[in-house]
């Protein structure tokens, strides 16, 4: 029963990833690559400062990650996804209006 369970999951795992490759798969490839960088960029901002950080550039990456995977979910017509990435982009969107405004509050 197990050895039947395993051979399942990897053929499902194997139809995944060597399936036929298009356009929409590739953009939601960036958008994925777009979202895991601003974790790598945070965690190396981070190390260099000896402390919990969150640069700049995560949240564009965010954001940039973000608009492109909604896309993706708005093509593929996924709801879960389509929602999960909506309210991420507002979140992401609202995190650079309050960043920029402290900026512009600190540079008078």
């Amino acid at each position: 029963m197990v050895a039947d369970i395993m051979h399942g999951l990897s053929a499902y795992f194997w139809s995944l990833f060597t399936g036929p490759v298009d356009l929409v798969l590739l953009v939601g490839l960036v958008g994925q690559g777009l979202f895991t960088a601003r974790f790598l960029v945070q965690w190396v901002a981070s190390e260099k400062a000896g402390r919990s950080v969150i640069p700049l550039s995560f949240w564009f990456l965010s954001l940039g990650g973000s608009a492109v995977l909604l896309g993706y979910a708005l093509y593929r017509r996924d709801p879960v996804f389509i929602l999960g990435q909506s309210l991420g982009t507002v979140i992401y969107l609202r995190n650079l209006a309050l960043l920029f405004r402290e900026r512009k509050t600190e540079g008078k």
